[in-house]
């Protein structure tokens, strides 16, 4: 009887230990989960802080000028005129330029750290294309400045000028005396910039590919060109974008850089040999000097419609991820 009374109150109290130990676990559990939705919530609370607040800085500049703010070339704070097209249509322009040359490059440099390069050499060489993210902008602007652009300046734009001169349209892009600054060194600077995050995140995504998918197409007779193109790309799709779009997003904001070698100009010309401006370069260029209401608020208005213009690129991107994943899927 002593013995079953003696087991009966082990097992109270092995009960009691274990609602204790429940209870806990429950109370960490429901501490992480307020936690981890304290700070999502507080990065919606931000977003929403910097919009409103860009917003409101930018209502002088849209009651004083309106949508023509979009249309308009002016920019002359003696008269409180402005416009801000120079400056959307320089950061479209040098954005793209910069695309254009980071895309195929970096993929290529991932196909060649993934499927070329001798393994001995991938670390070393993947390591080095990392440290080209890790530069400061400013580095960029000074070696655009003093090296890319006189190179460019001597030996690159007065040949794009001589071979295009009689070409139906590309003598438009590439007319005008050679300045070594310009729109299309901006972009230049911007590919070299973007260049590291297309390049690690393609390598990366490569990576992910199941050997086996690659070793049956190679064994039906494919060759490297083909597994990457029928095998590898296909697979990797939705990560190779998301690289492009976190380039593309890095593109669009860049300042320093930009603000060395792009010309400071506002004004639309259809050379990109050109000087020119960003939204971004423009902000950095004048807040400082900025006297008035209505001054400051353009400025403000400037960022807001470049914080539109990455929210709509960035949303774009992700409706096109999901489009990919439900093709995909179905």
């Amino acid at each position: 009887m002593s013995d079953f009374a003696l087991t009966g109150m082990q097992s109270g109290a092995a009960k009691t230990e274990r609602a204790r130990v429940l209870a806990k676990l429950s109370f960490h559990d429901a501490f992480f989960r307020r936690v981890t939705f304290s700070a999502a919530f507080t990065v919606l609370i931000l977003l929403g802080g910097v919009i409103l607040s860009l917003i409101e800085g930018s209502i002088p500049a849209i009651r004083a000028f309106g949508f023509g703010f979009l249309a308009s070339q002016s920019w002359n704070p003696v008269t409180d005129n402005f416009g801000a097209l120079p400056a959307v249509y320089g950061t479209v322009v040098t954005s793209s330029i910069a695309m254009l040359v980071a895309v195929p490059v970096g993929i290529g440099v991932a196909v060649f750290l993934t499927e070329l390069c001798p393994h001995p050499l991938r670390r070393p060489i993947g390591m080095a294309i990392e440290l080209l993210a890790g530069i400061p902008s400013i580095i960029y602007g000074i070696w655009g400045l003093f090296i890319l652009a006189p190179f460019l300046q001597q030996h690159v734009q007065p040949a794009l000028i001589s071979i295009f001169a009689g070409a139906p349209g590309l003598s438009t892009l590439f007319a005008g005396p050679p300045y070594g600054i310009g729109m299309l060194t901006a972009g230049l600077i911007l590919g070299v910039m973007v260049l590291p995050f297309i390049a690690s995140i393609s390598r990366d995504v490569f990576d992910t590919v199941p050997p086996v998918l690659k070793e049956a197409a190679s064994g039906v007779g494919c060759t490297t060109w083909e597994v990457m193109r029928h095998v590898v790309l296909p697979y990797t799709k939705t990560g190779v974008i998301g690289g492009v779009m976190l380039g593309l997003g890095r593109a669009l904001g860049e300042t320093m850089a930009v603000t060395f070698v792009i010309g400071n100009a506002h004004k639309i010309s259809g050379s990109l040999l050109a000087p020119g401006t960003t939204i971004s370069a423009t902000i950095a260029n004048e807040f400082t000097e900025a006297v008035g209401d209505v001054y400051t608020s353009a400025l403000v208005e400037l960022g807001l419609i470049l914080f539109i213009i990455t929210f709509f690129v960035l949303a774009g991107a992700r409706l096109l991820l999901l489009r990919i994943e439900s093709k995909a899927g179905a």
